[in-house]
């Protein structure tokens, strides 16, 4: 780890900017205000849990089983420069999360390495947490997803169960943009700003597979809004489909 933070304990912002000696820590403006920043190398991820943060921006970010599923700024993509930087592997991401958005202080995570992702805007990544990078899982080693992110061509040894964007197609294609579980569509709520606009769910959580995988854009793949997207993942395993729609269902 190429600074000093330990594992459970808390800190400002400012004290991060101290800590990786930063010429003016006394000054939170700029990417420091924000979800996250980069510096020196390294990549600094300050996330809000379950509430909106103090810029107003209101992401379903969950911390669940030493997980974090994150999303990031509003317009950021998989293709955007620094998502792709922070989850190629190479790149030491410092990751500080906090409930309340009025609290200062942030606990140190860890170090995160990319778990499970999904394309979206915003980009949608869970984050597993390491104290140094040599403990990352063999099965989420930085070389296979990097070559995913740049687009390079697959070949028979790369795992299968990456994202791809011709099964999302394929399952939008199939049962619509209603979520499959309360049912919005939001064109039908924002207009023409949403048309078009749903996250898909992998019903066999990527994350949790250690093999080659074939999807299937039907049985495997379903349209969710992002909030009972975030719902399916506060639970480890995740909920399925069924029992979030009974949940909610149960309480009309």
């Amino acid at each position: 780890m190429k600074y000093p933070f330990n594992i459970g304990e808390m800190y400002t912002r400012k004290e991060v900017k101290r800590n990786v000696g930063h010429s003016d820590p006394e000054a939170i403006g700029g990417d420091w205000a924000t979800g996250y920043t980069r510096f020196a190398g390294c990549y600094f991820i300050f996330a809000t849990i379950s509430t909106a943060g103090r810029t107003g921006h209101d992401y379903p970010n969950i911390l669940t089983n030493n997980e974090l599923y994150w999303f990031s700024k509003n317009k950021h993509t998989l293709n955007t420069p620094s998502i792709k930087d922070m989850m190629d592997g190479e790149h030491e991401v410092f990751i500080f999360t906090r409930e309340d958005s009025k609290n200062p202080n942030f606990v140190f995570k860890g170090l995160g390495y990319v778990r499970d992702y999904e394309d979206t805007i915003p980009a949608h990544i869970v984050w597993g947490f390491v104290e140094n990078m040599s403990n990352v899982p063999f099965s989420y080693r930085a070389a296979e997803r990097k070559r995913f992110l740049e687009g390079a061509k697959r070949e028979g040894t790369i795992t299968r169960y990456e994202r791809n964007s011709r099964a999302r197609e394929a399952c939008v294609e199939y049962y619509g943009h209603n979520c499959q579980v309360c049912g919005m569509n939001f064109k039908d709520t924002y207009g023409n700003i949403g048309e078009g606009y749903i996250h898909v769910h992998h019903e066999v959580e990527i994350s949790m597979i250690a093999q080659e995988y074939e999807v299937d854009p039907i049985e495997d793949l379903k349209p969710v809004c992002p909030n009972c997207h975030a719902m399916i993942h506060k639970r480890k395993p995740a909920y399925t489909i069924e029992e979030l729609r009974r949940i909610k269902n149960s309480l009309s």
